[in-house]
């Protein structure tokens, strides 16, 4: 099952990029019948919004959302036109912001990083269930 979005990342994108994801994994219970935990649909849509988040603040401009998923595990991958890769700060309980990129690689199964022709790519994947989160 795959599906695509585009956003120009303005006021109220990074909810629709939410919203996106869960009509996604709504979908594919109804329409698939798979099994999607709501731990895996909350995952998601934190990875969705972290990723859109940094699109926003280092990227601003379009942006396209790809979703794939086999039934067991979601693919998120967003492109955006910007150059500046993200890195993951040192852990620091007393920093304030900046742990987008932490909470995405805690939740995430794997995170990866390409520089394109024109910009960047961040794919991320997610477990639908408890029994191959991991």
């Amino acid at each position: 099952m795959r599906g695509s979005a585009s956003y120009e990342m303005v006021s109220g994108d990074i909810a629709k990029v939410r919203d996106f994801v869960r009509d996604f994994l709504t979908d594919a219970q109804s329409v698939h019948g798979w099994t999607v935990s709501a731990r895996a649909i909350d995952a998601a849509r934190l990875v969705a919004s972290e990723l859109a988040t940094n699109v926003c603040k280092y990227a601003p401009g379009p942006c396209l959302v790809d979703l794939e998923s086999d039934g067991t595990t979601l693919s998120i991958v967003m492109w955006d036109s910007g150059a500046v890769l993200p890195v993951a700060s040192d852990s620091d309980p007393t920093r304030i912001g900046q742990h987008g990129l932490e909470l995405v690689l805690m939740v995430c199964q794997s995170f990866e990083v390409r520089c394109e022709t024109v910009g960047k790519s961040l794919r991320a994947r997610v477990a639908l269930s408890e029994r191959t989160a991991g």
